[in-house]
């Protein structure tokens, strides 16, 4: 072949190569140019306006998942966090929409917080114009959590009063039966009165305890003299306590003070001296010792009575448990009294401890913010 012809057909060729990698690379880059301005296009007018007056929680994504808009109703349940969602199963969510070509709902169990406590969470991801994510949530906490305070209800009464319902009405038979002989009916008459009064109690302990699950249950907070709580527990055990010839002692530090519920702080105290009285023996102590350490301060109530195994330890503050059906059945216990001192502790945002062993007694610890902490923290 001639190297003149054959020199023109390369550079022929390599003009059109080269042509049509000009093009290429122009396309790419306009496509590119596009997806970039489609990516930053601000949201439509008035979107985030209606947002913040959004009542429900609502969130809107860009095609990297970086929120771009928010309700202050997501902002409190904590679901946005430095411009991203908080919580995976969100992501999840957001995610999933992409291979889906309808909106997708979903209820959703996630974290509240740092502890273990959870929200239910009712969510919906659509898409918002061309390029946008909009998820839709419902706070369903409140509506589970009711759910599960009248089903508790529900369950406590049918699982408890039953005994003494029944047994009432069969001592009214007996009383029937011997109303001829003044001694069985004195002695029918005192079972009758035990039975009532122990009904009265379940019925109390029920109502008490479905109060503290209430939403308002911590509605009227308010600076708590330890001292107080501590005094006015005691005293309603006074009584009884002197009956069994228990000394009630208090001592540890004074003047310590939380944020609360008096009444319902004097209550749980009161369960925890009641039981530790309840099951100590005669002519022994029970101790009431008040410290504080760490911004907390601790209500520690210790008895010389029978204990509990650790099985029985980890199990005891469980609705209805009794460590000794025996012993409760002649001390009244109805196996609510534990139970009310845990959800009072929780609350109050503590928690409460036990430590015991067979033989040795047994110290149930309230441990709850201390206020001055919380003063000190507010001040800086």
């Amino acid at each position: 072949m001639n190297t003149g012809l054959l020199i023109a057909v390369v550079a022929i060729v390599s003009i059109a190569v080269g042509a049509g990698l000009t093009v290429l690379v122009f396309t790419v880059i306009r496509r590119n140019e596009e997806a970039d301005r489609a990516i930053t296009a601000p949201l439509p007018e008035g979107v985030i306006e209606l947002l913040n007056v959004l009542e429900v929680p609502a969130i809107i994504l860009d095609p990297s998942q970086n929120v771009v808009a928010t309700s202050p109703g997501a902002l409190a349940l904590g679901l946005v966090n430095n411009e991203r969602l908080a919580r995976p199963e969100l992501i999840e969510l957001a995610d999933d929409l992409r291979d889906e070509p309808t909106d997708i709902s979903r209820d959703l169990e996630v974290a509240r917080g740092f502890g273990e406590a959870t929200m239910t969470l009712s969510a919906r991801a659509s898409r918002f114009g061309a390029k946008y994510t909009l998820l839709l949530i419902a706070d369903k906490t409140e509506f589970r959590r009711l759910e599960e305070v009248r089903r508790d209800f529900v369950a406590n009464i049918s699982h408890e009063l039953k005994t003494p319902i029944g047994a009432v009405g069969l001592l009214a038979e007996a009383l029937q039966e011997a109303a001829e002989d003044p001694e069985m009916v004195k002695k029918f008459a005192d079972r009758l009165s035990n039975e009532a009064a122990r009904l009265a109690r379940i019925t109390r302990e029920i109502i008490d305890l479905s109060r503290l699950q209430m939403e308002d249950a911590m509605s009227n907070n308010e600076l708590i003299s330890i001292d107080t709580v501590v005094a006015k527990a005691v005293d309603q055990n006074k009584v009884v306590a002197l009956a069994k010839a228990v000394d009630l002692a208090v001592g540890g530090i004074e003047n310590a003070h939380v944020y609360g519920n008096e009444n319902q702080l004097v209550m749980a105290v009161n369960n925890l001296i009641s039981n530790a009285v309840q099951y100590s023996p005669p002519a022994s102590r029970v101790g009431i010792g008040v410290a504080a350490r760490d911004g907390l301060v601790e209500i520690a109530v210790t008895d010389q009575g029978i204990g509990m195994t650790p099985e029985e330890s980890e199990r005891v503050f469980e609705r209805f448990y009794r460590t000794d059906q025996a012993r409760s059945r002649s001390t009244g216990g109805t196996g609510l009294g534990l139970s009310i001192v845990k959800h009072t502790v929780a609350n109050h945002g503590g928690e409460v401890k036990v430590w015991s062993r067979p033989g040795s007694g047994s110290t149930f610890t309230l441990r709850l913010p201390d206020a001055a902490n919380a003063t000190e923290e507010s001040d800086s």
